[in-house]
C-alpha cells in the first residue's frame, strides 16, 4: 500500500479527531506495528491535507491515550498496546525458565503457522515469504552477523503469526521473541543448526503456502523441538563448564 493510499486526504468533520481516527484505522490495518514510525509531521500533514496545528493536537490525543510515543528529534512511533506492555512486565517480574520459553513456543507457533496456512492470506503470506528470503540470504553470507540473524529470524516467525489473524496472538509472540532474544544467544552458533534451521524455515513456509495447514504444525513442530534440544544442550554445557571450572 504506498503512502497516498494510506493516508488519504480525510472527510469533512472535526479534523483533530478525525485525524486521530485515521492514524488509528491504519495501526488497526497492520500497515503500521508497534514500533514504526509515521510520517514526518510536514509530510503527514500535507497527506491527510490538513494544518500542521491540527495533527499536532491529533497527537497529542493519541499520545494520551497511550497510542503513539513521541520522541523530540527522533518522530512518532506507534507505542506497543497496552495488553503488550502489561504482559511484558508481567512476564519479566516472573522467573521464566527455559523450558517453560519454548513451551510456549509451541502453545503459539504451531496453531500460528495452521492458521497462516488455512487462511491464505496473499499480503500476509507475501510478507513470510520476504521475510524468509531476507534471513535464508543472511544465512548464506559470510561472517555471519548472529545478532542480526537472530533479529531476522525472530521476524520470519512473527511474521507466520502475523499471518495467522490473531492480533493478541502476534503482540505475545513479540514479548516471547523479546524475552528469548535478550535471555539467551542464538542457538544459530550452534555446528549444524544454522543449516537444520534454513531447512526447517524451507517446510515451514513451503507448507504454508501450499495451504496445507496439517503439514505447517508437523513442521513448525519439528522445528521448536530442535531449538528447544539445541539451546537446553548448551545450558547443560555452559553448567557442567562452570562445575569444572
Amino acid at each position: 500500500m504506498t503512502a497516498e493510499q494510506m493516508w488519504a486526504p480525510l472527510r469533512q468533520g472535526s479534523v483533530s479527531d478525525l485525524i486521530a481516527e485515521r492514524i488509528m484505522q491504519v495501526i488497526a490495518d497492520d500497515s503500521l506495528r508497534p514500533g514504526d514510525r509515521l510520517p514526518p509531521e510536514r509530510e503527514l500533514a500535507a497527506l491527510l491535507g490538513v494544518g500542521r496545528p491540527s495533527l499536532r493536537e491529533a497527537l497529542r490525543s493519541l499520545k494520551a491515550q497511550g497510542k503513539v510515543d513521541v520522541r523530540h528529534g527522533a518522530g512518532v512511533f506507534v507505542a506497543d498496546p497496552e495488553t503488550t506492555r502489561n504482559l511484558r512486565e508481567a512476564l519479566y517480574a516472573e522467573e521464566v525458565d527455559l523450558e517453560e520459553l519454548f513451551d510456549m513456543r509451541e502453545v503459539l507457533e504451531l496453531p500460528a503457522a495452521a492458521w497462516a496456512a488455512r487462511n491464505g492470506d496473499a499480503v500476509k503470506l507475501e510478507r513470510v515469504r520476504e521475510a524468509f528470503e531476507t534471513l535464508n540470504a543472511a544465512s548464506l553470507e559470510g561472517g555471519v552477523d548472529w545478532r542480526h540473524l537472530q533479529s531476522l529470524d525472530a521476524a520470519f516467525h512473527m511474521r507466520i503469526v502475523e499471518a495467522a489473524g490473531n492480533r493478541f496472538l502476534a503482540r505475545t509472540q513479540g514479548v516471547l521473541q523479546e524475552i528469548l532474544s535478550r535471555g539467551m544467544d542464538t542457538t544459530l552458533r550452534i555446528p549444524g543448526r544454522l543449516e537444520r534451521s534454513r531447512a526447517d524455515h524451507r517446510r515451514i513456509l513451503d507448507a504454508i503456502l501450499a495451504g496445507d495447514s496439517s503439514a505447517a504444525r508437523r513442521a513448525a513442530r519439528a522445528h521448536v523441538h530442535g531449538a528447544r534440544k539445541a539451546a537446553l544442550s548448551r545450558k547443560r554445557e555452559e553448567i557442567e563448564n562452570l562445575l569444572t571450572e
